[in-house]
Formats: structure tokens, C-alpha cells, sequence
């Protein structure tokens, strides 16, 4: 079931979640793990201004996307970041899709633009899940991040809302 986000109810399993990335993964490059408290801030900043959901399976939160600002200048507001996560035994069950779904209608419902989803390059399912829903591919960055001593390309794909 997807509803949107209780940013103190569902802090732990998001962290949860997102720290698995953060240690096991390039997905994100954040190095070290968030704390609760780091998360709930974040949580709480991003649903002041945009859509956050989660995904539930027995009343347990399994997978969560969100968008924010893609650029902080005021020319690029119509334009959002998306981020999807998924506890690990929930890949491959078209839960990502969804919740990508959801959120895709609840931006083009609150008048935006344009989506775009920065993708760490060698990361499949995302590529393809994003394609998938209709995004095109629009950059090839090289080398631009640093994690687990490799230098990675990230691409960036766009979706018009």
C-alpha cells in the first residue's frame, strides 16, 4: 500500500533502508550512515515543499520515493529530483514502480515541469525502471563522485510532466 509519509512513524525503517545504500552500495554518496535525527530532518525538510511517500507491506514500511529541488535558483522551480529506495528483499516486485508512478501524478498534479533522476552509472534497475517510465537519458557525467576508493559517472534522465 502506498500512502504518504509520517515522517516520526516511519524515520527508523526509511533510515533503515537508506543506510543499507550508504554502506553496501555507490546508489548514494553519502559515506556514512545517517542517524535517526539526521534523517527525520531531512524527511521533515523535503515534505514542507514536496510529495514523499512510502510504501507498506503489513504495516511495515518496505520502500519510499520522494522529490525535491533539482537547483536552489528560482528559475529552475518547475523542475524536481526524484529518489527511490527499496529495502533489498522488496527489488524486483514492482513496488519501485509504483511508488515512481504515485509520485510522477503528484508533481505533475502540483504543476511541475519537469523530472529529472541523477543515476549512479553501472546501477541497471533504476536505469531501466526510469526508462521504463518514460524518462530519456540527458547526461553522461564522468568521474564526478568518489566512493569505496572508485571514481564514478553518474547520468542524469529527464522526465516532462
Amino acid at each position: 500500500m502506498i500512502r504518504k509519509v509520517k515522517p516520526e512513524d516511519d524515520v527508523k525503517a526509511i533510515t533503515e533502508i537508506y543506510n543499507g545504500y550508504v554502506l553496501h552500495t555507490v546508489v548514494t554518496f553519502d559515506m556514512k550512515p545517517l542517524s535517526v535525527e539526521e534523517m527525520l530532518s531531512r524527511i521533515i525538510g523535503i515534505t514542507a515543499r514536496y510529495p514523499y511517500f512510502v510504501y507498506e507491506v503489513e504495516q511495515q514500511v518496505v520502500g519510499y520515493c520522494y522529490a525535491h529541488a533539482w537547483k536552489e535558483k528560482a528559475a529552475y522551480a518547475g523542475t524536481l529530483e526524484t529518489t527511490v529506495y527499496l529495502h533489498p528483499e522488496y527489488r524486483g516486485r514492482g513496488i519501485g514502480r509504483q511508488l515512481m508512478v504515485e509520485l510522477i501524478e503528484a508533481c505533475r498534479s502540483g504543476n511541475y515541469s519537469a523530472l529529472i533522476a541523477c543515476i549512479t552509472d553501472g546501477n541497471e534497475a533504476s536505469r531501466t525502471l526510469h526508462l521504463n517510465l518514460g524518462f530519456k537519458h540527458v547526461s553522461h557525467f564522468e568521474k564526478v563522485g568518489l566512493k569505496f576508493d572508485r571514481l564514478l559517472d553518474v547520468d542524469d534522465y529527464e522526465l516532462i510532466i
